[in-house]
């Protein structure tokens, strides 16, 4: 399961250098950030339950913010 993290790792990386070059620089910082917390979870030899519980967790935050930001903050018409 340690692997897995690594692999969101490298994926959140190749998001923030893309972003990066697509010069959104404030998301590359979010991916950025999200790739060393993969990183780092990823050596900590956690158990694979544990694992699975900060996933869940992670997809709870991730959800919660994503649903605020459409919701409250995006301005309806502006991708036009």
């Amino acid at each position: 399961m340690d692997r897995m993290f690594r692999v969101l790792s490298f994926w959140t990386g190749i998001f923030a250098v893309m972003f990066y070059l697509g010069h959104m620089h404030t998301t590359s910082l979010l991916f950025l950030s999200q790739t060393g917390f993969f990183l780092l979870l990823s050596y900590l030899k956690l158990t694979e339950r544990m694992y699975i519980y900060i996933f869940g967790a992670y997809l709870t935050v991730f959800f919660a913010g994503f649903t605020y930001w459409t919701t409250f903050m995006m301005v309806p018409g502006m991708g036009e």
